[in-house]
């Protein structure tokens, strides 16, 4: 254990704008170089492929990030959380953004955040208070120290910056702890790579580790776990804060490395806190003493009253928040998760889709469950929103407020099933459409659940219009929100090139076809990512924030333009629909179709028309037409489990990544999401669609939006196909 230290004097009152915390070289990170206005700045290791930069700032600072592949960002740039409408300026290996106030973000390529991504996480924040004073308070100088914290109750902990534990922090039956500082928890435990044993509650088990502990305060830790084992637990403990908490966990086995978790107890606050996790980032169970049978169906304590607050949220793999587990008993109230960021969501499923929440109450599982809230959340990169499944007594009262889904639609339907009810959505917004509807969700109500509830439209409402339906670099842009009815409500814009503006009606001109995440360059048409935010300063919601409301939009800059088919006498007749062609076989990637003998072909009205003749693993490939209405910058989208490519005029414009295995014995793979933007004038253009159907359950899906086109399901009427009968046939 560290041994206690000589108080740290007090730090001068004066700082620069950017102070780098230092990292001892055991965690050095070598791959990317970092400047903060110029100076180098320390970039550390956190876990699996993740670097870490913590810093202090007092005034705006200009980061610089160099990898050491030339060709890093080729595929572009994504800084989250999105809602902050920073966008990098790229010069071959170097990008540079200007950071105006302190955050927690995730910068990555765009797409790139399952459990092998390259990922650095920038933590800005405001100078280190200098280390408190008393005959309780232990110091931890900056360096390396082996062994773990074992905190007495009453005493004070102060990891000064640059301080590392190779080690746990241990509450085990104590009260009255405050673990406060910039120092780092650096844990890498004896846990099995490949199997659970991250739930066992054990001292020197997990980088923060709690049992009957109470009033306990942990202030500006990084925990860096990379070991299979759970980051944060808590077992029948209360009155815990954590403030300014940023934990970064990965595993090889990308499992079982949970965020926080609560067996029993609760009375919590966690705020300006930052996860990412290879498993649930919060979970909440009466107890886990084991997967044996008794140990399953032992009755747990209850979880009350949590509050989880400005945080940004971020996993690998499986829920965001989770309660409930098949044959568990015990019974939870009182969690609000608020004003927060979801960055990843966990694609996939086990038992239950991932979700934003879900409660999986199967195979006897039995409590009330209630009084949950989720307000003022912005979804990113996500899977679902809710699962909740509960056969016995029960699930009610469990609100969704003001979601709002920046990006991408949900990639999987929610559920409510079994003893579920009073279930509120209020303003859950996909872009700028309100959800009002099971079917818009989209939700399916099964097992005798109630529905739910979904109220009335908001007296805030943001909504906007933009008057070009084509825009090219440096052309004026007129953006109009819809009035509010309110004189004090204030309009916010970020164009997502960086720039922001205020005011109901405003102009502005895009710099280039890049588009918000720089990566629209090789088809010469980008995607900015536009959002309004619209306020009343006068009136406050349940948080005590002014009221407000968000909407997204993605407005497309074309620099080069594909021409439509020619029309006229000379033109080859087309019919409805598209061709396509069966290659039986399970294909674990796209196979060279020119090197391919389909066994199979016809003609389909769209992607679900395929016939595939008893075969149940194959490729298939659709060719043909789509008719597009007007000109414009078209932004495809790909949904597929297995895999799917989209080609427009011979040009890749969308692929899915790789296959990602779900979980849980499933024999699926999860959804993969995938969009490009490409300049179309109006007319038919070639289109092709590669699809692999060789393991899930699940047709492809295309989706497509344009000049006042939302984004929807391509209609079967814009199919067209080449009527030359003889080419196709059974």
């Amino acid at each position: 254990m560290p041994s206690a230290a000589p108080l740290a004097q007090a730090r001068s009152a004066s700082h620069p704008a950017a102070q780098p915390i230092p990292v001892p070289d055991l965690l050095l990170a070598h791959d990317f170089t970092v400047t903060l206005n110029g100076q180098p700045a320390p970039l550390g290791y956190a876990a699996a492929s993740y670097d870490f930069l913590n810093f202090t700032m007092t005034a705006p600072v200009e980061i610089a990030i160099t990898a050491g592949d030339p060709h890093f960002w080729d595929g572009g740039v994504d800084i989250q959380p999105w809602r902050l409408g920073l966008r990098p300026v790229r010069d071959g290996a170097t990008i540079r953004f200007r950071l105006d106030h302190p955050a927690k973000l995730s910068i990555s390529r765009p797409g790139d955040f399952l459990n092998h991504a390259r990922m650095i996480f920038v933590f800005a924040t405001p100078p280190v208070p200098p280390a408190p004073v008393g005959a309780a308070v232990h110091v931890v100088p900056p360096g390396v120290h082996e062994g773990s914290i074992n905190p007495k109750s009453g005493e004070t902990w102060y990891l000064s910056p640059g301080a590392v534990i190779e080690g746990s922090i241990n509450l085990w039956h104590v009260s009255n702890v405050h673990v406060l500082g910039k120092g780092v928890v650096l844990y890498d435990g004896p846990q099995d790579p490949d199997n659970d044993q991250g739930w066992m509650q054990r001292p020197d088990w997990h980088c923060i580790g709690a049992l009957d502990a109470h009033q306990i305060e942990i202030n500006g830790v990084t925990c860096l776990v990379r070991s299979r084992t759970w980051s944060i637990q808590m077992k029948d403990s209360t009155g815990f804060v954590y403030d300014d908490l940023r934990v970064i966990g990965g595993n090889p086995g990308n499992a079982n490395q949970d965020g926080m978790d609560w067996l029993g107890g609760g009375d919590a606050v966690v705020r300006n806190s930052f996860f990412r996790a290879s498993d649930d980032v919060l979970a909440m169970q009466g107890n886990w003493p084991g997967y044996d049978e008794a140990s399953m169906v032992k009755p747990g304590h209850e979880v009350d009253n949590i509050l989880v607050e400005d945080s940004e949220l971020s996993t690998s793999i499986s829920n965001i928040v989770r309660a409930g587990w098949p044959q568990k008993r015990y019974s939870s109230h009182h969690f609000t998760l608020r004003n927060s960021d979801v960055l990843h969501g966990g694609i996939g499923s086990c038992g239950l889709p991932f979700a934003l929440f879900t409660y999986w109450g199967a195979k006897g599982a039995a409590g009330d469950h209630s009084d949950f809230t989720f307000e003022n959340l912005f979804l990113d990169d996500w899977y679902s929103l809710a699962q909740l499944d509960q056969r016995q007594p029960e699930l009610h009262d469990f609100t969704f407020r003001n979601i709002w889904a920046l990006g991408q639609p949900p990639l999987s339907g929610s559920l409510l099933s079994g003893d579920v009810h009073d279930i509120h959505f209020d303003n859950v917004k996909y872009g700028q459409q309100r959800v009002t509807s099971d079917a818009e969700m989209p939700l399916r109500v099964a097992e005798g659940a109630a529905e739910p509830a979904y109220a009335p439209a908001p007296a805030l409402s943001a909504q906007f219009t933009v008057r070009e339906p084509v825009l090219v670099p440096g052309e004026t842009a007129h953006l109009e929100a819809v009035r509010q009815p309110h004189r004090h409500v204030r309009y916010t814009w970020l164009f997502g090139d960086g720039t922001t503006a205020t005011g109901r009606r405003v102009k502005h001109r895009f710099p280039d076809a890049l588009g918000t995440q720089i990566d629209g360059g090789p088809l010469g048409a980008g995607s900015f990512r536009v959002l309004l935010h619209v306020e009343n300063p006068r009136q406050a919601d349940g948080s005590g924030r002014p009221v407000q409301d968000w909407a997204a939009q993605a407005v497309t800059v074309v620099a080069r333009w594909h021409e439509a088919q020619p029309r006229g006498p000379d033109a080859l007749p087309t019919a409805p629909g598209l061709t396509y062609q069966i290659y039986p076989g399970e294909w674990p990637d796209f196979p060279d179709f020119n090197q391919q003998v389909p066994m199979r072909a016809g003609i389909a009205a769209n992607l679900a028309g395929a016939d595939p003749g008893g075969f149940t693993r194959f490729a298939v490939t659709y060719e043909g037409f789509v008719d597009v209405p007007v000109d414009g910058g078209y932004r495809f989208a790909a949904e597929a489990r297995d895999g799917e490519r989209v080609f427009v005029d011979d040009e890749l414009v969308a692929a899915t990544g790789p296959q990602f295995a779900e979980v849980c014995g499933s024999p699926n793979n999860a959804m993969r999401y995938a969009t490009g933007t490409i300049g179309l004038r109006a007319g038919r253009h070639h289109l092709r669609i590669e699809a692999l159907e060789t393991v899930s359950v699940g047709i492809p899906q295309l989706l497509w939006e344009g000049p006042s086109l939302p984004l929807a399901p391509i209609p079967a009427a814009a199919f067209r196909h080449r009527d030359i009968p003889q080419l196709v046939g059974h």
